[in-house]
């Protein structure tokens, strides 16, 4: 049997077809109560002129740090959030210039900057979730897997508090549902549901100077509490109706 040195002495990388590695980067905020998704225009080809997602080769650099480099380069954007890996996409035919495989991430934030162009993008902009299609590459499944990783986060998290002020009404919350979810929760089954999860968010014993733009009781106020996962879950409407 050879040994590692003289396998690896003798090993020949040509003999496999040649594969690249990109990153490319969902980047999600809610920007006067509609979900937005921050995009690029491509400056080159392939593509050119079509919009895309931020992202772009790895170097000699982790995965991570390329999503980072990329998103910065591209935008001007550095997120002060975590930054997760959503998912591996490598069908042969995403890119006509070669074999590459993505590794999508996610950032999900509140408070994101306008973008600054830079890198090899044309221009970068924030689009509203329902403008953006027809992307670039496989992007717009892409960014479905991302919107989806986003709606089953506030879910099962208390995410959807950073969304809004320091104290907030039940109305205001479900808005960052209704952004998040494309899909608007029942108002009083929601209000029952929020209330009913332990550390969800806590009464402040205050309320809005005055009430509803129709008259009525002026609302309470709450604040985030201290829980970390949101048990029982709050699930969106299609999602109970698919139960």
């Amino acid at each position: 049997m050879v040994t590692e040195r003289e396998f690896l002495d003798g090993y020949d990388p040509r003999a496999y077809p040649a594969v690249a590695v990109t990153v490319d980067v969902v980047t999600l905020t809610i920007r006067d109560g509609v979900l937005h998704v921050l995009l690029v225009e491509r400056g080159e080809q392939p593509y050119a002129g079509r919009l895309a997602l931020p992202g772009g080769f790895v170097r000699e650099e982790t995965l991570d740090a390329a999503a980072l480099r990329e998103l910065a380069e591209e935008t001007g954007i550095l997120p002060r959030v975590h930054l997760e890996q959503l998912a591996t996409f490598g069908d042969p035919g995403r890119d006509p210039r070669m074999r590459v495989m993505s590794v999508a991430y996610l950032a999900f934030a509140p408070h994101l900057p306008e973008p600054t162009v830079g890198g090899d993008a044309a221009a970068a902009r924030w689009v509203p979730v329902a403008a953006a299609t027809g992307l670039a590459f496989d992007h717009d499944t892409i960014l479905a897997a991302g919107l989806e990783r986003a709606r089953a986060k506030i879910e099962y998290t208390p995410l959807a508090t950073a969304f809004v002020g320091e104290e907030f009404t039940i109305a205001q919350l479900r808005g960052v549902y209704t952004a998040v979810w494309g899909e608007e929760p029942h108002a009083g089954n929601f209000h029952r549901k929020v209330l009913s999860v332990p550390g969800f968010v806590e009464d402040t014993g205050a309320t809005t100077r005055r009430g509803g733009e129709r008259g009525g009781p002026r609302a309470r106020l709450f604040r985030a509490g201290d829980a970390r996962i949101l048990h029982p879950a709050l699930l969106r409407p299609s999602a109970e109706q698919r139960r």
